[in-house]
């Protein structure tokens, strides 16, 4: 049975996948282990994204606050060809649940489910909906927490040319999953296409540093000290001219979220799997004096 995807349902999934997968409310027993976690680009309702690896990743990550930064729902795909596993019905049941159990859930929509920006200031199954937000670290830093897909001349100047992006990005995806069918059983482990071409294609390493230097500046100007975002599916930490960029990638390829630790230190990680006992740590940004 399809979940239920309208405006004014939200995203609410399907009331009989409610106890399946039940065991995934054994986290929120006992405090959280973060003070913050921070996710993006989750594109539920398509074949590239990682529900199952997501689902083990907040198992393992109770928060007491959870940012979701845009494109977690990827309406543009549903449009074209409805696409929903029993899997992303999970990710919205615990999500939901998570909300349920006294997480404090923020989703920030993105321009892949643009139509939940109609309802921002509203509260659905406990998740607050929101164009943007500000966090406030442990250590007194307040970080704007966008999408930043405003920043993206493609989106903002050419819409249409946006969704011809986003095609030939599909169809990478899908060759890229083909790609590592073939590696699997040559024994090799798990490459990227896209995040290759990413990085040595001279122009999206242009637009990549653009983008970042355009957050970092806006939320310079609007007197904050940091900014979250996602959008652009690089994980990313560092300091652009006094403000921090944080960036926390996506749950399509790179498995990467941004967690802040009760003492207000920020952590880009990325999850390789429940069977190890910590995910890589990738990037690191220490607690300061506010």
């Amino acid at each position: 049975m399809r979940a239920a995807f309208d405006a004014t349902g939200f995203w609410q999934g399907t009331h009989e996948a409610a106890d399946h997968h039940a065991h995934l409310d054994a986290e929120d027993n006992g405090p959280p282990r973060y003070r913050a976690v921070f996710i993006s680009d989750l594109h539920l309702g398509t074949p590239g994204c990682q529900a199952e690896p997501l689902l083990e990743f907040l198992k393992a990550h109770p928060s007491q606050t959870l940012y979701l930064v845009g494109d977690i729902v990827d309406g543009w795909q549903l449009r074209r060809r409805w696409f929903w596993p029993q899997a992303h019905n999970d990710v919205v049941q615990k999500l939901l649940r998570r909300a349920r159990k006294g997480c404090k859930v923020v989703f920030v929509p993105g321009n892949h489910d643009e139509f939940a920006r109609g309802f921002a200031g509203h509260h659905f199954g406990g998740i607050e909906v929101r164009e943007e937000a500000v966090h406030t670290t442990a250590d007194g830093r307040r970080l704007w927490v966008v999408h930043g897909d405003d920043f993206d001349a493609v989106i903002q100047c050419a819409k249409w040319l946006a969704y011809l992006g986003d095609n030939a990005y599909e169809l990478t995806l899908r060759l890229n999953r083909h790609l590592n069918s073939l590696r699997a059983r040559m024994g090799l482990p798990y490459w990227s296409l896209s995040a290759y071409l990413k990085h040595k294609v001279k122009k999206a390493l242009n637009y990549v540093t653009a983008f970042e230097q355009a957050v970092a500046a806006e939320a310079r100007k609007r007197g904050y000290q940091g900014v979250v975002c996602g959008h652009i599916h690089r994980a990313e930490m560092r300091e652009i001219e006094g403000t921090l960029y944080c960036n926390d990638g996506d749950w399509v390829e790179s498995l990467t979220a941004l967690v802040e630790h009760h003492d207000g230190r920020l952590e880009l990680v990325q999850w390789h799997g429940a069977h190890q006992h910590q995910p890589r740590r990738v990037g690191a940004a220490e607690p300061v004096a506010p």
